[in-house]
């Protein structure tokens, strides 16, 4: 079931640094301290992604992951896309925790 804008936008104010983008994508972009975290990220992403059958769309500049999530699908913003974001946080906060500051 899609979600109305409204749904979305309370979804969104307890993911940390999602946006609604173009009212059906929802994107963050992720900062790593180098090229390789960032790689190493993507690949994660890529397992979670797998293991969801939900893919994002991935852009990589340099020290920065962005990712974009919307089920096709079903038209618009679902609960699969709010949970895979969650999932990808935790990631971030898992790899962000092990790097030495």
């Amino acid at each position: 079931m899609v979600y109305t804008q409204e749904e979305v936008e309370t979804h969104l104010s307890k993911l940390e640094g999602w946006e609604l983008e173009e009212g059906r994508w929802i994107v963050r972009k992720y900062v790593f301290s180098n090229f390789m975290k960032g790689i190493s990220f993507v690949d994660e992403v890529a397992a979670i992604s797998e293991a969801f059958g939900h893919h994002p769309f991935i852009t990589i500049d340099y020290k920065n992951v962005t990712l974009r999530l919307t089920s096709w699908d079903e038209g618009g913003i679902t609960s699969l896309d709010v949970k895979e974001a969650h999932q990808f946080n935790e990631l971030f906060e898992k790899m962000r925790s092990g790097e030495k500051r």
